[in-house]
C-alpha cells in the first residue's frame, strides 16, 4: 500500500543494540510503520477525504475535523507535521474530555459533534501529514511533545523534535520496548493553499429609525443595520430612504479588505404648511331697472327679482352674462365684462 524505507543501520543499532528484532520503518508518506504483523488496525482520516487516500485542499482559516478509528481497544495518539516540519500533538489534548482511549471498532473525531470550540488550519502552506499512533498500552510522550502556553493556549501540546525524519526517530524510542505486534500507525495527508488575497471591501449602514432601505448607486440593495460584503473597490453614492423623514445621501469610498461603518439619524420631514384656498377677486354690480319684480338671471343661473328699483348681485371679476326676464317685455340680455364693482341700469322694452 505504502512504500516503505527501513531505518539506517546506525540508528536501529543505537536504538535497540543487541536485538535482533526488526526496527521500525518510515518513509515519505507513512512516517513509521511497524514491520511486525499485527492484528491492531488503526486508520485515521480528514473531513473532506474520509477514504484517507487522497490529498484534499484546505484554505487558511478553513475549519478542519480529523477521525481516528481502530478495530480493538487501544490508546490512540494524533499528530501534525506542518510543512515546516513543525510537530503539534492534536491527541490527547485539554480540549476535550474522554482521554484517548478507544474501544474497538468505535471512533475519536476532534473536535467532536457538540464541541463548543472549532480546529481550524493555519498557516504556513504547503502539505500535511496527520499521523495516527494506536498502541494496546499507554505511551510516553514526554520525549516528544509538551503543553506550552504559547501553544494553542496551553491546550494543544507542541513538539519538542521538529522534520519527519526527527518525529520518527522519537516515536521508535518509545514504542521499542513494547511488544512488537501491539502498536499500528497510519497517516493521513491534506494539502494548506495560502489563504486568498482578499480584494472586496465591506460596508456597514445602520439606521437609529426602523424601516429605513438602502441604496447603493440607486440600486435598492437591502435594509439597513446589515453589512454589505464583496463590494468591489470604489466610490459608491450611499441613499438611505425612511418613511416620514428626509433621504440620507452621501458618496461613500470602499477599499479592498476593509469596512466602511455609516450610521444615519433621519431628520424627520417638517409637517407642510395648510394651503390657504385662493379666493377668486370679487365685484359688487347694482342693476338698475324701472320693472319692479323683473326676474334676474346672471350666467343663465337665476339671482333675484327687481325690488325698489333694484338688485344687487355679488360676483366674481371677469365675463357675465346678464339676462332679466319680465312679463309683457322683451327679454333683456347683454355680456359685462366685470373688473370692478358698479351700476347697470336696464330698461326692458315693451
Amino acid at each position: 500500500m505504502k512504500k516503505l524505507l527501513t531505518l539506517s543501520t546506525a540508528l536501529s543499532a543505537a536504538l535497540i543494540p543487541g536485538v535482533a528484532a526488526a526496527a521500525p520503518k518510515i518513509s515519505a508518506q507513512s512516517i513509521i510503520v511497524n514491520p511486525a504483523p499485527s492484528n491492531l488496525v488503526v486508520r485515521v482520516y480528514v473531513d473532506r477525504d474520509t477514504s484517507g487516500q487522497q490529498t484534499p485542499d484546505y484554505q487558511v482559516g478553513d475549519p478542519i475535523k480529523i477521525t481516528t478509528v481502530v478495530n480493538q481497544d487501544a490508546y490512540v495518539y494524533l499528530f501534525n507535521l506542518d510543512g515546516t516540519g513543525k510537530v503539534t500533538q492534536i491527541l490527547p489534548n485539554k480540549f476535550a474530555s474522554g482521554g484517548n482511549f478507544l474501544k474497538a471498532n468505535t471512533s475519536k473525531t476532534f473536535p467532536a459533534a457538540g464541541d463548543n470550540f472549532t480546529f481550524t488550519v493555519d498557516e504556513p502552506a504547503g502539505l500535511n501529514k496527520v499521523l495516527a499512533v494506536a498502541s494496546k498500552t499507554q505511551l510516553n510522550l514526554s520525549q516528544i511533545t509538551e503543553f506550552q502556553a504559547s501553544q494553542n493556549g496551553g491546550q494543544l501540546a507542541a513538539g519538542k523534535v521538529e522534520g519527519q525524519q526527527q518525529l520518527a526517530q522519537a516515536l521508535s524510542i518509545v514504542v521499542n520496548p513494547l511488544p512488537q505486534n501491539s502498536w499500528v500507525t497510519d497517516t493521513a495527508l491534506f494539502n494548506v493553499a495560502p489563504a486568498q488575497a482578499v480584494t472586496t471591501g465591506s460596508l456597514f449602514v445602520g439606521s437609529s429609525v426602523a424601516g429605513s432601505i438602502v441604496y447603493l448607486n440607486g440600486r435598492q440593495v437591502g435594509a439597513a443595520n446589515t453589512t454589505y460584503t464583496n463590494l468591489q473597490p470604489g466610490t459608491y453614492q450611499l441613499r438611505v430612504a425612511t418613511p416620514g423623514y428626509s433621504d440620507f445621501v452621501s458618496n461613500i469610498s470602499v477599499r479592498s479588505g476593509a469596512l466602511v461603518n455609516v450610521n444615519v439619524e433621519p431628520t424627520a420631514v417638517a409637517a407642510p404648511a395648510p394651503v390657504q384656498p385662493v379666493r377668486p377677486a370679487r365685484a359688487t354690480l347694482t342693476l338698475r331697472s324701472s320693472v319692479t319684480g323683473a326676474v334676474v338671471y346672471l350666467d343663465g343661473r337665476q339671482v333675484g327679482t327687481i325690488q325698489n328699483g333694484g338688485l344687487n348681485i355679488t360676483t366674481t371679476l371677469g365675463s357675465h352674462e346678464v339676462v332679466v326676464i319680465a312679463p309683457g317685455y322683451r327679454t333683456f340680455s347683454n355680456v359685462y365684462n366685470v373688473t370692478q364693482s358698479g351700476t347697470i341700469t336696464i330698461n326692458p322694452t315693451r
